[in-house]
């Protein structure tokens, strides 16, 4: 506790001394979680750090509506949520507010999580492991024009990283279309290549990520955030 209460302290005293664009008073934020005890302790803990504008929601359309007439200068998103997939809530704050500082906090550690994060560019991650400092470290960050991505997050993304560079372009694009169950005609008029031209790429992939069948592909390839779990369909 008087760890946490030191580590808390020095991140107030770096926020006033080197970054006093912002005063934590009058920072608005939103958090959207589906898990009320989350809600309420991440608020309490918010407010206690001089942040007094911070409002909770459980859905993702009160939120929206809320942005209508009152856009917050942070939002800090759950993953998943009732009524609305967090990438389309990201896409829908964006279009409400273009510019909007989103963090992700998540319990979600999975490959495929990570890199559905990366291609959002959202502003933070920090995954609901992490010790509560870590979202005011986060919240400080963010609001001064930085990223916060926890250690975590930043180790897998490098991962990622890596693993995409074993695959070309069009060996992803043909891997996501497995993943949908499509068939190799199918693949070629949608990727307008020939047939011959998608066969080789399968071979090439299964190779690349040393893969002996379909099911073992698409099982290694959710382990390597090359695709959402969620966009396999059930007949790969």
């Amino acid at each position: 506790m008087d760890k946490q209460r030191g580590t808390h302290a020095f991140l107030m005293l770096v926020y006033m001394t080197d970054y006093g664009n912002y005063q934590l008073e009058n920072v608005s934020i939103a958090i959207i979680d589906d898990h009320e005890v989350v809600l309420e302790g991440f608020r309490s803990y918010i407010v206690k750090s001089g942040i007094t504008h911070v409002e909770a929601f459980s859905k993702a359309q009160p939120l929206l509506d809320r942005i209508h007439s009152h856009p917050f200068d942070i939002y800090i998103v759950d993953v998943e949520l009732p009524d609305m997939d967090a990438c389309e809530l990201i896409d829908a704050i964006r279009d409400l507010q273009p510019g909007a500082k989103i963090i992700i906090n998540t319990m979600h550690e999975e490959m495929w999580m990570v890199s559905k994060m990366t291609e959002k560019k959202v502003d933070g991650v920090m995954y609901k492991s992490a010790q509560l400092d870590q979202l005011l470290e986060a919240i400080i960050a963010v609001i001064n024009g930085r990223q916060f991505f926890c250690t975590k997050f930043k180790k897998a993304r490098n991962k990622i990283q890596a693993h995409n560079s074993l695959l070309t372009r069009r060996e992803q694009e043909v891997l996501m279309q497995i993943a949908k169950g499509l068939s190799t005609k199918e693949m070629s008029n949608t990727l307008f290549i020939s047939e011959n031209t998608i066969e080789t790429h399968r071979q090439n992939i299964l190779s690349k990520l040393k893969a002996h069948n379909m099911a073992e592909l698409i099982i290694k390839a959710i382990a390597a955030g090359y695709i959402d779990p969620k966009s396999v369909s059930d007949e790969t």
